[in-house]
């Protein structure tokens, strides 16, 4: 049985209508959730994946209305590859980018395969590759114009931008048993692959080492946080307490209602959530495709508030 290495990514985005178009409409995720954010409540959350909602499918966006663009930098969560089908996918997905007019990079040569890089309306890395594995189960979001052979499939990678990449392996691999499977050079930079037996997709990390330019900051058109997966509650704990022992700073657990999780800072001070795979999450059918008719869901313990909140996100 195969288990995610990458729970899900969450990024900020300026316009949580734009968002919805672009992540739903024009690369077809399938929506899964419009909610708030626990931590700001003026702040929409739009969650996004494949048809039944898994972790490793999962890429959510928070609203950020106000506030500067992100400044381009190292120590940074810089671009979020989805999986598709094939090399011709690449292609299909070319050709839809362009008569969107969304930024891309056409598609290129990358550590032995090819990828197509892109960005959304706010500056948003992401990414396109064919899948590695071909025995996970896939439940893709098909539309009447992206068919099943080249829709995106779940998450494959995150290429991370960071100054000290053997800090962040050491990391990763203490605290979720990753390990380096390969290091090569990409525009001058030596690049660390990591990934574990059995992830999902064959998802991997990939870390650029960049000391020379300046740090990331942090605002519309980031990566936020990247949640990784911890199979169980159980092994929530026992990351925990890894954690602990190396005096990162961290949240505590937090009760999402969806799952469990905790977030803390690594070596290169990327902001990463642990989240358990076990969810109690049920997938919800919108029979429209208008962000405004969408029925805002808040967990239990806000929805005493919910006139507040709806106020406050008009």
């Amino acid at each position: 049985m195969t288990n995610p290495i990458i729970h899900h990514v969450s990024v900020i985005n300026r316009d949580s209508k734009v968002s919805f178009d672009f992540y739903h409409k024009v690369l077809g995720l399938d929506f899964l959730l419009k909610t708030v954010n626990q931590d700001d409540m003026d702040m929409y959350h739009l969650f996004f994946g494949d048809t039944t909602g898994r972790p490793g499918t999962e890429f959510s966006v928070f609203e950020m209305k106000s506030g500067a663009k992100k400044s381009f930098g190292t120590n940074s969560l810089e671009r979020t590859v989805f999986a598709v089908p094939s090399e011709a996918s690449l292609s299909f997905w070319e050709a839809r980018l362009q008569a969107y007019d969304v930024f891309n990079c056409e598609i290129e040569d990358y550590y032995g395969t090819k990828i197509l890089r892109f960005e959304d309306q706010d500056g948003v890395q992401l990414g396109l590759t064919p899948i590695k594995t071909t025995d996970d189960e896939r439940f893709p979001h098909v539309t009447a114009d992206i068919p099943e052979e080249h829709a995106i499939i779940g998450i494959d990678s995150m290429h991370c931008r960071v100054r000290y990449a053997q800090a962040s392996a050491c990391s990763f691999e203490k605290l979720f048993g990753l390990h380096v499977v390969e290091s090569f050079d990409e525009n001058g930079m030596t690049v660390t692959v990591l990934t574990k037996e059995n992830a999902l997709f064959n998802q991997q990390i990939h870390l650029y080492e960049d000391r020379d330019r300046p740090l990331e900051q942090m605002g519309v058109g980031a990566v936020q946080h990247i949640a990784l997966n911890a199979k169980t509650y159980s092994e929530l704990l026992e990351i925990e307490e890894g954690v602990l022992e190396k005096n990162f700073r961290y949240s505590g657990i937090k009760n999402r209602e969806f799952f469990q999780s905790l977030y803390y800072r690594e070596p290169n001070n990327l902001l990463i959530e642990v989240a358990t795979e076990q969810t109690n999450f049920e997938k919800v059918k919108y029979d429209t495709t208008d962000f405004d008719t969408i029925p805002l869901y808040l967990p239990p313990f806000l929805e005493q508030r919910r006139s507040f909140i709806e106020s406050r996100l008009r």
